[in-house]
């Protein structure tokens, strides 16, 4: 795996930031790149207050995982920083977490957070530093196209791909960054954090967002928000009010549970208002979306997008959410907006999840790009 990271140089010369979370992934990065030779220095960002939060397992960057970190640069032998980032992560993420889920959204805080802080801010503290490139232990794949430019793969085990939370990465970012395990699986990483010595080697994948510790996102939203948590009517797809909810934040689209309403069949989550704060309910059938609406799209495929569209339309895959396959669309603009139009239709679309553009269905496909969700509709445009 010598000279991985596709740099001009020789190993030695070259400097490499790590970013290092105090997981398995970032430590076996760092760990991998030292050993080719690398001129490697470790980086962890103090996100949130860690005398607030305590560490369990599944949930990540608390004070342990700092101390886990800096185990490991010690290790391996590199130096490492904890930088204070926790004003900046709060009013890039967790304030616009918690404005999107009043605002009736379901939002991806993960998105937000490689998008303003990690692949933004720590790369321009990877340039302060001197290094030519900023490495992650995500899984995803990045390799260069005989133009010279990079592009962004997904990775090689389905299971561990977390492209979906990279498609706000810009061409001028993926040029610095890279990922080292985009083609290794998570067992092939847990042997070599073993071969490493690693203490971390056996520890737990980080599950749960970051800064809810407790898994109650809705404890952290009232903090922020207060009085967030309004009552309002559930209602059926009339209208007719079937029920009464303590707040819009504790509901998403395509929940069953805690609706707290008898009926002949199960009713689900379809939509929420936040400016009449209405719960609309109705049966599964009800969930299965085929248009939606996209802001902040963000391309890194071949040339421009207006380019491509060119007053037509484009044969994509999208994933609207993290854990669902890629699925035949086609993505247009349409009054100035884009849209995606799934062939086949998706259930669960929320505004304010991400919708990622792939080039196709199986293995390591390309990432195109993507944007959020601003709406979404049951009824195809009419041709």
């Amino acid at each position: 795996m010598r000279n991985s990271l596709d740099v001009e140089g020789r190993p030695e010369a070259t400097r490499v930031v790590v970013a290092m979370s105090g997981g398995v992934d970032s430590s076996v990065t760092a760990a991998l790149l030292k050993a080719e030779g690398y001129d490697v220095v470790g980086v962890t960002l103090q996100l949130y207050d860690h005398g607030a939060a305590t560490h369990r397992k599944g949930a990540c960057c608390a004070g342990q995982d700092i101390h886990d970190a800096r185990a490991v640069a010690d290790r391996i032998g590199i130096p490492h920083y904890v930088l204070d980032y926790e004003s900046r992560f709060k009013e890039a993420v967790i304030d616009r977490f918690a404005e999107s889920y009043v605002a009736g959204e379901t939002p991806v805080p993960c998105v937000n957070c490689n998008m303003s802080v990690k692949f933004h801010d720590l790369l321009g503290t990877a340039r302060e530093l001197n290094a030519k490139v900023l490495a992650t232990g995500h899984y995803v794949a990045s390799r260069r196209l005989p133009d010279g430019a990079r592009a962004l793969y997904r990775a090689r085990e389905e299971e561990r791909d977390q492209s979906y939370f990279l498609f706000a990465t810009t061409h001028e970012q993926l040029d610095l960054l890279r990922f080292p395990l985009g083609d290794m699986t998570k067992a092939e990483t847990r042997e070599a954090a073993r071969r490493f010595g690693l203490a971390i080697a056996d520890k737990h994948d980080s599950q749960d967002i970051c800064f809810v510790p407790t898994g109650r996102y809705t404890d952290i939203i009232e903090r922020l928000r207060p009085g967030a948590a309004e009552a309002g009517d559930i209602v059926d797809l009339d209208g007719k009010v079937l029920g009464r909810h303590d707040g819009i934040i504790h509901f998403t689209v395509g929940q069953r549970r805690g609706l707290k309403i008898a009926g002949p069949a199960p009713l689900y989550v379809v939509r929420l208002d936040a400016a009449t704060r209405r719960v609309v309910v109705g049966p599964r059938e009800a969930l299965t979306m085929r248009r939606i609406a996209l802001r902040d799209v963000n391309w890194i495929g071949e040339s421009a997008l207006d380019r491509r569209l060119d007053g037509g339309r484009l044969d994509v895959f999208v994933k609207v959410r993290s854990t669902r396959p890629p699925q035949a669309a086609w993505l247009s603009q349409v009054a100035g907006e884009y849209e995606i139009e799934l062939v086949d239709g998706e259930d669960g679309v929320s505004p304010g999840q991400a919708c990622v553009f792939y080039d196709g269905a199986e293995g390591q496909a390309r990432v195109l790009g993507g944007g959020f969700i601003r709406s979404a509709a049951a009824a195809a445009r009419a041709a």
